[in-house]
């Protein structure tokens, strides 16, 4: 086995702690509970390693790498505007198989406006561009 890979003892080890959602032999899913009580305990000063063993994760079993790209990546998600949950559950890709409730549609239209304002905003700024461009080179072009 690789060497980042987890064991069977170390598996079953791991399931068994409250702040994991799901784990195998190559990567372990952290309850969005364990992930605010890590971005609460960092931001009151503890070291990530401190923080992960004093809620069950042993080092040796964690290792360095693992610890020190889940402690920059939650970081970085405490800071979007989603937090700490998991997109993923939304994006998928695949189309419902049932019906959305009424907020939940409004919701999805929501974030689909503001999307579409962004993608026009910036297509705005390339036709001003654009202008700008030809009136530069028609300028130049009567200059000469």
């Amino acid at each position: 086995m690789g060497i980042n890979y987890f064991t069977k003892d170390q598996v079953e080890f791991l399931s068994k702690n409250k702040y994991v959602v799901q784990v195998s032999e190559k990567a372990i899913t952290y309850s969005e509970e364990f992930k605010n009580i890590f971005i609460n305990e960092y931001e009151n000063g503890l070291l990530p390693r401190t923080i992960f063993e004093k809620y069950g994760f042993p080092f040796k079993i964690i290792g360095r790498k693992r610890i020190e790209s889940c402690s920059s990546l939650w970081r970085k998600q405490a800071k979007r505007a989603e937090g700490l949950s998991d997109t993923r559950k939304g994006h998928s890709g695949r189309p419902l198989k049932r019906t959305l409730s009424e907020e939940e549609n409004i919701s999805r239209l929501k974030n689909k406006i503001a999307i579409l304002e962004q993608e026009n905003a910036y297509l705005k700024k390339i036709r001003l561009i654009e202008k700008d461009a030809l009136r530069k080179a028609q300028r130049d072009k009567n200059i000469n």
